[in-house]
């Protein structure tokens, strides 16, 4: 992956993450700003990313990238309906722009990672917290607290503007569901 794009991804082949140099600016990364903001953006990429080492794809490869079934049968069917409730319920989503419901069946992989990697930045978020105590407010939204600003800033990551045509063919082609529902689906289910 070239070192200006704005991305990240997961190799399952190689066990490894690539973090490009063009990620690592506002939005996703500031070092001048607070905490909560890095951990909400690009703490969500990174462990969006890592997540998937354990999605459907990322599963089936052991740590040296090796295709090898290392999972117990036990544990393989927990995951499989687990990975069927995030297909029912991201396919019970519907969208009025477009008055069609999102694909949970092509889009599981990534919803995975989308849950995950919100829940794991904002875990490591709440260990930099304990650690290094309270970060500084931001003056021009005090009425918001560090973890309603780390939300913001996740949702900042996934914030986009699609026109129908655009949504219609993200919804049925796209592994990744549109940035409203990378967003809200995920943390109607943090808890």
């Amino acid at each position: 992956m070239p070192p200006a794009v704005v991305n990240a991804a997961y190799e399952p082949t190689q066990n490894s993450i690539t973090i490009p140099a063009g990620i690592l600016r506002i939005p996703y990364f500031d070092s001048e700003r607070p905490a909560y903001l890095n951990y909400g953006a690009i703490g969500l990429v990174v462990g969006h990313e890592m997540t998937h080492g354990f999605d459907d794809e990322g599963s089936q490869f052991d740590p040296k990238g090796d295709l090898i079934n290392w999972w117990t049968e036990d544990i393989r069917k927990r995951f499989g309906d687990k990975a069927q409730c995030f297909i029912d319920e991201y396919s019970s989503v519907y969208v009025p722009e477009v008055q069609m419901n999102l694909n949970g069946k092509n889009t599981v992989g990534e919803n995975i990672a989308d849950n995950g990697g919100m829940r794991e930045s904002y875990r490591a978020f709440q260990l930099y917290v304990e650690r290094h105590g309270e970060p500084q407010r931001l003056p021009h939204v005090s009425q918001y607290t560090p973890e309603q600003l780390y939300f913001l800033s996740h949702a900042n990551v996934w914030c986009s503007l699609w026109r129908p045509e655009a949504l219609k063919t993200q919804i049925q082609y796209d592994p990744h569901s549109p940035g409203k529902y990378r967003v809200n689906v995920p943390v109607s289910n943090f808890k």
